[in-house]
C-alpha cells in the first residue's frame, strides 16, 4: 500500500471521512527498537476519543489509536459484495450485537453480564444484558443489579430470553415478565434491493426534524440523543415532508408494501405505557414523514426507531426507510439485518416479514415485583 506523497509518509484522512474506504498504516509495536507497520484497508465505520475503527470487507472490525497513525489515505470504493444469506449468530450473540447498535452511556460488568444506564430512555439501554455467568450466586447477583440501578435512580431491568434458566429463576423469585421481544434477521442484499430508496435522504446528523418524529424521546430529549448517536456508525433517514438532511440518498429497486410503522425497539422505563410501532406522534410542521436508523458493526446492520406518520401509512415509506438504509450499510462490508420488535405488534411483524425478515429467540424484560427505589414510578 503506498501511503506517500513527495518520498513522506503522510495521514491525509480526518474524522470527516468516516463512512469512506481508507487505506491506514500504524506501529504495530516495537521491536529492537524499531518500528513494525501494520496496513489496514477497510471502512472508516469511527473516529472517536482517539480511536480510528476500521471495518474489514471480512467484517472484521479494527480499533487502531490515532496516536499509532503513520499514513492513511482515502481509497476507491470495493465493489459491494451481495451475500444472500445473513451471517450465522445465536440469539445471545444477536443480543448482543443488538446491544452494541443501540450502545448505553453507562456500562458495567458483574461478571459476564452487562449492567447498561442511559438516562432512563428505552428499556435496552437501561437493562442488564444477562448471559453467561454473574460470578457470583444469583440471589447476590440480583441485590447488586437492584443497587446499581438504584444509585441511578432507575428501576431495575434484565433482558432474559424466554424459557431459560435464567428466565425461570428470575421467575421464582417473582421477578415480573415486560415486554416480550422478538429478535428478526435478514439478509441485506435483498432489503436493499427494495423500492423507494430514492425518496429517502441519508445523514449522519440527527436533527431535530428528524426527532420531531420519533414518538419515543418522551421527557428525556438528550438521554435519546446520546443512545441515537451512539454506535460504530450510525445513519439517519428521512423520507417526505421536510425531509431535508445532508448526505446520500439510497438507491434500490424492488418488491414490498408496507402498512405501518414498524418501530424496531421497546419502550423503556421512561415511557413504559407507550405501544410500540404505533408511529411518531412528534411531528411537527415541516417534519419528515418516515423516519429510520442504522447503526453498522462489521457484518451486521442494527435497524432500530422506524417509524412512519399516521397520515402517511400505506404509502410504502417504511420500505423506502428500510432500502436506503440496508444499500448504505451494505457499502460498509455489512451482509445480515438485525431488528428487535415487540412480539404484539402484528403489523410490524407482517411487514418485516414481507421484507425477508424470519424470527428469531424471543427474550423479554423482567423486573422486581415490587419498585426496588423511590424512582421506579414514572
Amino acid at each position: 500500500m503506498e501511503h506517500r506523497a513527495g518520498g513522506r509518509l503522510e495521514v491525509r484522512i480526518t474524522p470527516a471521512d468516516v463512512g469512506k474506504r481508507v487505506s491506514v498504516r500504524r506501529v504495530a509495536e516495537i521491536r529492537d527498537a524499531h518500528p513494525v507497520f501494520a496496513d489496514t484497508l477497510g471502512v472508516l465505520t469511527s473516529w472517536s476519543h482517539g480511536v480510528l475503527s476500521v471495518t474489514r470487507r471480512t467484517g472484521e472490525n479494527v480499533r487502531i489509536a490515532e496516536s499509532s497513525l503513520v499514513a492513511g489515505k482515502i481509497v476507491p470504493a470495493a465493489p459491494t459484495r451481495r451475500p444472500l444469506a445473513a451471517p450465522p449468530a445465536d440469539g445471545p450473540e444477536l443480543r448482543r450485537i443488538a446491544a452494541d447498535g443501540w450502545p448505553a452511556p453507562e456500562v458495567a460488568a458483574l461478571g459476564d453480564w452487562r449492567l447498561r444506564a442511559g438516562g432512563g430512555f428505552t428499556r435496552r439501554a437501561n437493562s442488564v444484558l444477562a448471559h453467561g455467568d454473574p460470578g457470583r450466586p444469583l440471589d447476590d447477583a440480583m441485590r447488586q443489579v437492584i443497587a446499581w440501578y438504584a444509585e441511578r435512580g432507575l428501576p431495575p431491568y434484565v433482558q432474559v430470553a424466554t424459557g431459560t434458566p435464567l428466565d425461570a429463576a428470575l421467575a421464582g423469585q417473582g421477578w415480573t415478565p415486560e415486554a416480550p421481544v422478538v429478535s428478526m434477521t435478514a439478509p441485506l442484499a435483498p432489503l436493499a434491493d427494495a423500492p423507494g430508496a430514492e425518496r429517502v435522504t441519508l445523514s449522519r446528523e440527527l436533527t431535530d426534524a428528524w426527532l420531531s418524529r420519533y414518538h419515543r424521546t418522551g421527557d428525556l430529549p438528550e438521554a435519546a440523543r446520546t443512545v441515537l448517536t451512539g454506535g460504530t456508525s450510525v445513519w439517519f433517514a428521512s423520507a417526505g415532508l421536510g425531509a431535508a438532511g445532508s448526505g446520500a440518498s439510497g438507491s434500490a429497486s424492488a418488491a414490498g408494501s408496507d402498512s405501518v410503522s414498524g418501530s424496531a425497539e421497546v419502550p423503556g422505563p421512561a415511557e413504559a405505557g407507550s405501544a410500540g410501532g404505533a408511529g411518531g406522534s412528534g411531528g411537527g410542521t415541516g417534519g419528515p414523514a418516515a423516519i429510520g436508523r442504522v447503526a453498522v458493526d462489521g457484518r451486521w446492520a442494527v435497524f432500530a426507531a422506524v417509524e412512519v406518520a399516521a397520515e402517511h401509512r400505506r404509502e410504502g415509506l417504511a420500505t423506502a426507510v428500510m432500502a436506503a438504509l440496508a444499500a448504505r450499510a451494505l457499502t460498509e462490508g455489512a451482509s445480515g439485518a438485525l431488528l428487535q420488535v415487540e412480539s404484539d405488534n402484528a403489523a410490524a411483524l407482517a411487514l418485516y416479514a414481507r421484507l425477508g425478515f424470519t424470527p428469531g429467540e424471543p427474550h423479554h424484560y423482567r423486573r422486581p415485583p415490587r419498585p426496588a427505589t423511590a424512582a421506579n414510578s414514572h
